[in-house]
């Protein structure tokens, strides 16, 4: 069912890779609800995607660009606003890559080059998107920006390795860049602390499917689908959180504050 949340509203997408990606339901989501948005991501990604099906499905412009590169960035906004013919109300940041968990480093042993690689593709790239963004005042006054984040940054999941760091560094950007684009812009400024998801990138971790049914069992509503995080993303964008900013926002059916679960205990014959 479409409420219109996003009517007129018009948005920058990153991140759809393909129709696991939690990007991907946005952008459909963001569709349904009236929105019209340019989709972006990296060439190299875009090759690997499906994201030109995604486009034609949402009748949506691709603008390919390196978030690392401050100048695809300018050229991105720049654009996007030439195309949607005006200012930007809601932009979404779910950009995230680890060599050291692609490689199945450990986190004591970690490749500091391949670490700065990913500081710079998962989390920094947050802050020069934003950095551009107000430079050239591109967003809307009460717009919105969400980052996809996970609760590693607060938490030791040890097989997330660097990501975890990174996650959190990119968590702090969020609340402190929130705090200079809302006092002279009005512009909202969140992270999404998102349930394990079965996204292309989520399964590539070392032990993942182990850990989602963990998490579904500790959690009170089990996890949370990507579309259901589409969903709470679209709120995010709407004129209904407008006095929500800074915020780590934990989208997790629970789990965030389950110490445990009578499902977890009964599987080691605890509480029979």
């Amino acid at each position: 069912m479409a409420y219109g949340l996003l009517k007129g509203k018009r948005g920058i997408i990153s991140g759809a890779l393909d129709t696991n990606s939690i990007a991907w339901k946005v952008a459909e989501k963001a569709h349904e609800e009236g929105a019209s948005f340019v989709l972006t991501n990296a060439p190299i990604a875009m090759r690997m995607g499906e994201i030109n099906k995604l486009a034609e499905k949402t009748m949506s412009k691709i603008i390919p660009a390196d978030a690392t590169s401050t100048d695809d960035l300018t050229i991105l906004f720049t654009e996007a606003q030439e195309i949607l013919g005006g200012k930007i109300d809601f932009v979404l940041h779910s950009i995230g890559m680890s060599i050291n968990i692609r490689k199945k480093i450990p986190y004591t042993e970690s490749n500091y080059e391949y670490f700065m690689k990913g500081i710079d593709v998962s989390a920094m790239s947050f802050h020069k998107m934003l950095a551009v963004a107000k430079k050239l005042d591109a967003i809307n006054e009460w717009g919105s920006v969400v980052a996809l984040t996970y609760m590693a940054a607060q938490r030791v999941f040890p097989f997330y390795t660097d990501m975890a760091d990174i996650k959190a560094m990119l968590e702090s950007i969020a609340r402190n860049f929130g705090y200079h684009y809302g006092m002279e812009k009005k512009v909202r400024i969140n992270t999404v602390s998102q349930s394990p998801t079965k996204t292309t990138a989520g399964s590539g971790i070392k032990g993942f499917g182990d850990f989602f049914d963990y998490a579904d069992a500790i959690s009170p509503l089990g996890n949370a689908s990507a579309q259901d995080c589409a969903n709470y993303c679209i709120t995010l964008f709407s004129d209904l959180t407008r006095m929500v900013t800074m915020q780590n926002l934990f989208h997790d059916g629970g789990y965030s504050n389950t110490g445990v679960s009578n499902a977890i205990m009964q599987k080691f014959g605890i509480g029979e």
